[in-house]
């Protein structure tokens, strides 16, 4: 072992605090009108930190969020900037607009951005809090101010859940509540993908429950041998999983059509189930649909053919269509649905409807939810799902870009019926009532 001498030691200790006295001069400085993830964030020159400069300062991000190594605190008062490299092995929380902590730990401080590995789980705490007003309570959008995209929700009992695209080394996002607003992260749903599935592209779970202890989560994964994106399933005894995947192929898996991705499930009165999804022509060059197709009782094996429901036909739609929602209020089927380039404003919602489950299918002319410029800014909603409080009153689930366009945090606004059709207050991040 090599010795260190009295006079060693001093000059390295020296050494730290001329390096320490110099960051300033390499390159890392504090900005607080930044906000990469939230209400402050860092600017930093990557060469002066030797971590990846996309993580440090990220501009667009994709679908999912890649795997990272690195936590970075920042202290907001003297500006320092500490940096530690481990394996991402939970999901990433962001703090900024939003805190989270360790359970029985104190909050990350305001301005902090921070990625931390929850072994368990996590607690946020953002912009979704409930706030007292009145008799009642409020909130405001976004419920989960975090990377969150294409959510899915599920009420079990008394419980809310709420899955999502991957992030980092999580390949299914999840998470649990009991009011819609207030949400607390749990361990990845689906810590295993099938033999078939490559990690990173694993996007738009939902999750249907099959029996009281019988869940089954469809997501969509890269396919390895093709590079090309395929639908499995997976089934768990609880809606948190952890789900385990169905061996063999993938559910659905059109590669001469570009592939399969955003399945949707929908149950009909009489308990026959089906399946919704979008082929990726938009890939390669080739028409996107939004298709349907019956499963078995169990929710794992397709039933009879698939039926083609909508195309993109209206300029605000775009390139495609796809992340379809079935839902059927009163006689009527609603075919919800996401167009156009999901990287920016111009994507939106949209919903078609019909007298029969097969079709035909009518929209009406624009976009039902679409970016709303302003202070109080709404970029680019869409991955959408719809949920039915205790009370019967439903809720329009969504992702939408935060303002620096840098994550798609997780919003919900009050979906109402009228004779003409689906009114939604939003979208919207000014103070609603909490759903009861």
């Amino acid at each position: 072992m090599q010795q260190y001498s009295l006079r060693t030691c001093w000059r390295q200790v020296l050494g730290i605090c001329i390096l320490l006295l110099t960051l300033p001069a390499c390159g890392v400085t504090y900005n607080k009108t930044a906000a990469p993830y939230g209400a402050l964030g860092p600017t930093v020159n990557p060469e002066a930190t030797g971590l990846p400069e996309d993580l440090l300062r990220p501009t667009a991000l994709p679908r999912s969020i890649t795997d990272r190594t690195a936590t970075i605190s920042l202290d907001p008062n003297g500006g320092s900037l500490q940096s530690t490299t481990q394996p991402l092995t939970g999901t990433a929380v962001l703090t900024g607009t939003a805190t989270a902590v360790q359970p029985q730990s104190t909050a990350v401080p305001t301005g902090t951005t921070t990625i931390v590995q929850p072994s368990a789980t996590t607690v946020l705490t953002s912009t979704g809090t409930a706030l007292p007003s009145g008799s009642g309570q409020q909130f405001t959008n976004p419920v989960i101010n975090q990377d969150f995209p294409d959510p899915d929700t599920l009420l079990v009992q008394s419980t809310y859940y709420a899955y999502a695209t991957n992030f980092g080394s999580t390949n299914v996002q999840v998470a649990r509540s009991t009011d819609l607003v207030r949400w607390q992260l749990l361990s990845d749903a689906l810590p295993f993908l099938p033999d078939w599935a490559s990690p990173g592209f694993t996007w738009a779970p939902e999750v249907t429950a099959i029996g009281q202890q019988a869940f089954v989560l469809y997501f969509t994964a890269r396919h390895t041998e093709s590079q090309r994106q395929c639908i499995g399933a997976a089934t768990s005894a609880t809606p948190e999983g952890p789900f385990t995947a169905v061996t063999g192929p993938p559910l659905i898996c059109q590669l001469d059509q570009g592939g399969s991705i955003d399945a949707s499930s929908f149950t009909e009165a009489d308990g026959t189930r089906f399946i919704l999804w979008k082929n990726d022509g938009n890939c390669c060059g080739q028409p996107t649909w939004i298709s349907i197709q019956r499963l078995s009782a169990d929710g794992l094996q397709l039933e009879g053919q698939p039926t083609q429901l909508i195309t993109r036909d209206q300029p605000w739609e775009g390139t495609l269509v796809e992340a379809p929602t079935l839902y059927k209020h009163e006689n009527t089927y609603f075919l919800f649905y996401s167009a156009n380039n999901y990287a920016g404003a111009e994507y939106a919602i949209g919903y078609a409807s019909a007298d029969q489950l097969l079709g035909p299918y009518r929209k009406p002319k624009g976009p039902f939810v679409k970016t709303v410029p302003g202070e109080n800014a709404v970029i680019g909603p869409g991955g959408q799902d719809i949920v039915t409080a205790p009370s019967g009153a439903t809720w329009l689930v969504y992702h939408s870009w935060d303002d620096t366009v840098n994550y798609r945090g997780m919003s919900i606004d009050a979906l109402n019926w009228e004779p003409t059709g689906p009114v939604v207050a939003g979208p919207q991040e000014i103070a609603q009532a909490v759903p009861e």
